[in-house]
C-alpha cells in the first residue's frame, strides 16, 4: 500500500477492527454489484470510497431524467449514457486507484455463475423477482456472499445471504421461487429518494465487513425499515430444508 493510500484510508486504519490487514483485504477483494441505479449508487459509491480494489457493475439500463431523483451516481450531463458507463466514471473520480468493470447486459444465469465465480462478495441491487433468483442461484453454487437490498414507496428491506455457513438461509428460503410474489416497479409506486441511499449504504456496509471480516452480518435476519416513521424490524429467517435451492437434497 502506498503512502498516498495509507492516507487515504487513515481513518478506516485507525480502526482496531480494521487496521492495515483489513484495508488490504478491501484492495484485494472484487465486488460484483448487479443494478447501477439507486440501490447500486449509494452501495457502489461506498465500495469505491472504501477501496474496494475491483468493483464489476452490471446493468443494461441508461440513464434517464426519472433517475436523478435517487440513482446519485448519475448526473444530468450524463442522461442518455449506459448507467454502468455513468457509474465507472463516477466511481473513479472518487477513487481512481480502482479498477471498475463496467457490464451493459441483462446477465444470464450463465453468466451470473461466471461473475459470481471471481467475486469476493455480491450485492443485488436490482428491482425484479426473476434476476434475483437468478443471482441466488449462482451465489449459491459459487459459494459466494450475497447482500440483498430492495426499496419501494417507503419501505426497504435488507439481509445477507450466506452459502459458506452451514445453516444461513439463501434467498430462495425467504421468497421461494414458486411463491407469486409480483414485483413493483418504482415507474408506478413511486419511491422516497433517501430510501434507496440508506438501504444501498448499509448493503455496502454488509458488503465491506464480510471482505474484512469485521463484526456480525445480517446472515440469518432480515431487516425491514419503514422510512415514514423511520421503524426497523427485524426478522429471523431460518434455512429451510427443502429448499429448491440450497437444500442438500436439491
Amino acid at each position: 500500500m502506498s503512502d498516498q493510500q495509507l492516507l487515504r484510508y487513515s481513518r478506516h486504519i485507525l480502526l482496531d477492527e480494521i487496521g492495515i490487514e483489513g484495508q488490504q483485504r478491501l484492495q484485494d477483494a472484487s465486488a460484483l454489484v448487479i443494478g447501477a441505479g439507486g440501490l447500486g449508487s449509494a452501495a457502489a459509491m461506498y465500495l469505491a470510497s472504501a477501496g474496494v480494489g475491483r468493483i464489476v457493475l452490471v446493468d443494461d439500463d441508461e440513464v434517464d431524467l426519472t433517475n436523478l431523483q435517487r440513482q446519485i451516481m448519475h448526473t444530468t450531463d450524463r442522461v442518455g449514457q449506459a448507467k454502468v458507463d455513468s457509474g465507472r466514471a463516477a466511481l473513479l473520480q472518487i477513487n481512481p486507484d480502482i479498477d471498475v468493470v463496467a457490464l451493459r447486459e441483462r446477465a444470464d444465469a450463465a453468466r451470473l455463475a461466471q461473475l459470481a465465480e471471481g467475486s469476493s462478495v455480491v450485492l443485488d441491487c436490482c428491482d425484479n423477482f426473476a434476476t434475483r433468483h437468478a443471482v441466488n442461484r449462482a451465489i449459491v453454487a459459487a459459494r459466494v456472499p450475497l447482500v440483498s437490498g430492495a426499496a419501494i414507496r417507503f419501505d426497504g428491506q435488507i439481509s445477507v445471504f450466506d452459502p459458506r455457513l452451514p445453516d444461513a438461509p439463501c434467498y430462495a428460503c425467504l421468497f421461494p421461487p414458486n411463491g407469486g410474489f409480483q414485483d413493483a416497479a418504482c415507474s408506478s409506486m413511486g419511491v422516497f429518494a433517501p430510501l434507496v441511499g440508506m438501504i444501498g449504504a448499509m448493503q455496502a456496509a454488509e458488503a465491506l465487513k464480510i471482505i474484512m471480516q469485521v463484526g456480525v452480518s445480517l446472515a440469518g435476519r432480515l431487516l425491514l425499515l419503514d422510512a415514514r416513521a423511520m421503524e426497523w424490524t427485524s426478522i429471523g429467517v431460518a434455512r429451510n430444508p427443502a429448499c429448491p435451492v440450497c437444500s442438500p437434497c436439491q
